[in-house]
């Protein structure tokens, strides 16, 4: 299940004022973020609070609709969204899958904070209880017609520490980021992305 949760995420910000509770900083943080990159760690467990995966990596975005995914451990993984279309390299089974951007970032956790500045339209939105140190916002998309029922963001003074997902099998997908540089300057190589030769391509080209 891991795989399905892979095109659900992206993140960063400015330096921001003090605001008065987490949607605030949730505003304030996707009107002001332009770019990010970051470290993750990301920790999937099961509807029994069991860890079933973890894994590394990288993670770059330039809003709107444009970021790099790059998954290290325990398997090697890309995820390139161009503006226009998203791509899925699975390195394991010289793979590549594709679809349009909208489709795929739609009201999903990703649009959140790759998507427009428009939260929301697509989210309703609350405060949700403090949990390791970090203060928590509740996001749960309007639609009913997304894979996850509800994703929480962790902030801590300025900046976004974690997001955790639950889907609608009772998984929950948590992310940590770390090393966070704001508004980097991102060349626009990184959101490019072309399939290796013979890779198979699953999807709409």
């Amino acid at each position: 299940m891991i795989r399905k949760l892979l095109t659900s995420l992206l993140f960063a910000a400015l330096p921001l004022p003090a605001l008065a509770d987490a949607q605030d900083r949730l505003e304030a943080f996707v009107a002001g973020t332009k770019g990010l990159k970051a470290q993750f760690t990301q920790t999937v467990f099961d509807k029994n609070g069991r860890k079933t995966q973890e894994a590394t990596g990288n993670l770059f975005f330039s809003r709107p609709g444009k970021f790099r995914w790059v998954y290290q451990k325990p398997y090697s993984q890309l995820i390139v969204g161009d503006g226009k279309k998203l791509w899925i390299h699975d390195e394991d089974l010289d793979q590549v899958t594709v679809r349009k951007l909208d489709q795929a970032l739609g009201d999903s956790p990703a649009a959140l904070l790759a998507g427009d500045n428009d939260i929301a339209k697509l989210f309703n939105l609350k405060e949700a209880a403090g949990k390791d140190g970090l203060d928590w916002l509740e996001a749960t998309p309007k639609s009913k017609d997304g894979s996850f029922e509800k994703v929480r963001l962790g902030f801590k003074g300025e900046d976004i520490q974690a997001m955790e997902l639950k889907d609608n099998f009772g998984q929950t997908t948590l992310l940590r980021f770390s090393n966070l540089e704001r508004n980097p300057s991102l060349g626009p190589s990184l959101f490019r992305f072309t399939p290796p030769k013979g890779a198979d391509i699953l999807g709409d080209r």
